[in-house]
């Protein structure tokens, strides 16, 4: 990581030894292709952090990702959104000091409920949308919301949105063109070849899914082979199966509806979302 390329106040160069004086660094708690996940401790104050230890050999392209996870989790603050609290690096590591979320990844509590009722389903996505209509304030689209990058954390599991390596700043006049994402939740316009460019309305697509999958547990496009995949995306066709969705509010299969528009200018935006009456009823302090 070369000094121009820092674009965050965070940045400290340091030994390990210096890291290892500030943080107790324990156990894992995850890990990725060049990452692990460490549980650390301030030895001062005791308050747990995540600390997510990258190698810096052999990333190549990979790096430039990583640069922009910093460069975006430095410019941002959400209570929705994972915290950044400082970065360190050595000459072989960098060190991302993060919030700490006790109770795991979403992924894992639907797979353990098996799905959500409307409400906790309502205000889970409510806060969610909340942290997207922040975001996208910021010019900022996240690309790759899926439950494994939405995080649990403390007794109320409050939801925080996690992993921005896949993240892109953008403005009205330059869009998102970069083909990315995780296959069951990429929106249609981002496979869609003959399209030059995409907006942040990818995000609110990535929305559907993970509501459709709260409330039963499933995903609403699903393929063992990929090609199939993208193809019934593209095709924007889904169904509400009677024996696990007889019981579920017409509001909630019409806010999913509404969400699975193949044409992205005719899609719900974030706002409108919040606004919709199957958010508006489950949150009393609504959007403002």
């Amino acid at each position: 990581m070369t000094q121009k390329k820092r674009k965050t106040k965070f940045f400290t160069r340091v030994t390990k030894e210096e890291i290892l004086r500030v943080y107790n660094i324990g156990e894992s708690i995850g890990s990725g292709n060049f990452s692990v996940v460490k549980l650390g401790k301030d030895r001062k104050t005791g308050e747990k952090w995540a600390i997510k230890v990258i190698r810096k050999k052999g990333m190549g392209n990979n790096l430039r990702m990583l640069e922009n996870e910093i460069d975006i989790l430095s410019r941002i603050d959400h209570p929705n959104i994972i915290r950044l609290k400082e970065i360190y690096e050595t000459k072989e590591k960098v060190y991302l000091v993060m919030e700490y979320c006790d109770k795991g990844e979403l992924f894992e509590d639907i797979v353990e409920e098996g799905f959500y009722n409307e409400e906790k389903a309502s205000k889970l996505i409510y806060k969610i949308l909340m942290a997207l209509k922040y975001l996208h304030e910021q010019g900022i689209a996240h690309r790759d919301l899926k439950p494994e990058n939405l995080l649990l954390s403390g007794k109320n599991k409050e939801i925080k949105i996690a992993d921005f390596g896949l993240s892109k700043i953008y403005s009205e006049k330059i869009m998102l063109q970069t083909a990315c994402g995780t296959p069951g939740y990429v929106a249609p316009e981002i496979l869609d070849e003959d399209l030059n460019s995409y907006g942040p309305k990818v995000d609110v697509w990535s929305v559907g899914v993970i509501t459709y999958i709260m409330l039963c547990g499933y995903p609403p496009f699903y393929n063992e082979n990929t090609n199939n995949l993208f193809k019934q995306i593209l095709s924007g066709e889904f169904e509400f199966p009677e024996e696990d969705w007889s019981k579920i509010s017409e509001e909630a299969k019409q806010f999913i509806s509404k969400i699975f528009i193949v044409d992205s200018s005719s899609r719900m935006s974030v706002e409108q979302a919040l606004n919709h009456p199957w958010i508006l009823n489950h949150n009393p302090k609504k959007n403002k």
